[in-house]
């Protein structure tokens, strides 16, 4: 579909839900070259970054973006690694949405893992399998607020959510660990987070995936091309490509392409 958007979805919200929000084409969670790669096969007239794959792979990088930038082609993040990114490329036209992009740009040293899950392969849906640090530690405090836990247990259970890799975070794993630590008292507000977490728990990262692609939905002027930022070809950029195998007749072109814009 030319000249449709393009959105790399993965974990955070499934693709047939998205794609009831927004018509666009939906490609899985994006990483090194699948900016690039998307421009140069879909034409899109807009992208919109929700979720990246990285560890076992590259992670997108900042250069492609700057490039699709510099084509003129609005670029949106949000709520995953969209947010991240957009927070660090808003000074060069990166728009961001919703309320994680908005703490990572006003949050100095903010960990990427904030926002990281592990999931199923991209092949079988690249659906969640842990739960994003950021959805936990939002979650406590709307326990602490409602009183289902004490600010001191807040912050323990905060810890322990922290302390474990982001591959086996998850609210079952998380009670099993302070249970195993906890004294009687502490368990029976154990018990009580546990019953009250089917109906508090709080999905920021879906939130904002939701509202960012409801926003594009509500007014499609937003997708119109941008004024193109000044782009400039590194050596790095080059070898990015050529590991994303990119390199050959294609790169030749875009090579030849960006030398004229610098």
């Amino acid at each position: 579909m030319a000249n449709a958007p393009i959105v790399f979805i993965g974990p955070t919200l499934p693709r047939a839900e998205a794609a009831a929000i927004l018509d666009a084409t939906y490609l899985p969670p994006a990483e090194q070259g699948s900016v690039v790669r998307a421009v140069q096969t879909y034409l899109p007239n807009a992208i919109i970054l929700i979720d990246g794959s990285f560890g076992k792979v590259p992670a997108v990088r900042h250069k492609e973006i700057l490039w699709a930038l510099a084509k003129g082609i609005p670029i949106f993040g949000a709520a995953s690694m969209g947010a991240l990114r957009a927070a660090e490329l808003a000074a060069v036209g990166m728009q961001g949405h919703g309320f994680i992009y908005r703490w990572y740009s006003l949050t100095l040293l903010a960990d990427d893992d904030e926002v990281a899950v592990a999931m199923c392969p991209p092949e079988l849906g690249a659906a969640p399998l842990s739960e994003a640090l950021i959805n936990i530690r939002l979650t406590l405090r709307r326990a602490m607020r409602a009183g289902i836990v004490t600010a001191e247990e807040r912050h323990t259970l905060e810890a322990l959510a922290r302390d474990t890799h982001f591959v086996d975070r998850s609210y079952p794993r998380l009670l099993a660990d302070a249970r195993s630590t906890s004294s009687g008292q502490s368990n029976v507000a154990l018990d009580r987070l546990a019953d009250w977490l089917p109906s508090g728990a709080i999905d920021r990262k879906r939130e904002d995936a939701v509202g960012l692609l409801s926003k594009l939905a509500r007014y499609p002027e937003l997708l119109r091309t941008r004024a193109a930022p000044s782009f400039r070809v590194t050596e790095a950029w080059a070898y990015d490509l050529d590991a994303a195998a990119l390199w050959g007749d294609d790169i030749v072109s875009i090579l030849a392409e960006d030398s004229k814009m610098t």
